[in-house]
């Protein structure tokens, strides 16, 4: 099934932003278009955490995010993923 619509992903964690479920929320309560609802709620982060500890808090999870999307990866090629694509979301990336 093609889309004409491109999956967007948290700007800090990378998680794909698929139901509105995801997203996180604004101050005002409305829908936050670049941060998922566990990095972001009520218009602040959820955690105030570096980019390294934000890696180790999503590399518990891929083992269950492997399984989902059919690919296999060792926790090393995980992080490696993780070092390169960071950096490059808005959380991160430096000016």
């Amino acid at each position: 099934m093609e889309t004409d619509i491109e999956t967007k992903y948290c700007q800090s964690c990378g998680m794909p932003l698929i139901s509105d479920t995801d997203y996180g929320t604004n101050q005002d309560g409305s829908k936050n278009n670049e941060y998922c609802a566990f990095c972001f709620k009520d218009g602040k982060f959820t955690q105030d955490v570096t980019m390294e500890e934000m890696i180790q808090i999503c590399l518990q999870y891929s083992d269950p995010f492997t399984m989902k999307n059919g690919e296999s990866y060792t926790k090393e090629e995980a992080l490696a993923g993780m070092q390169y694509y960071f950096p490059q979301l808005k959380r991160w990336k430096k000016d």
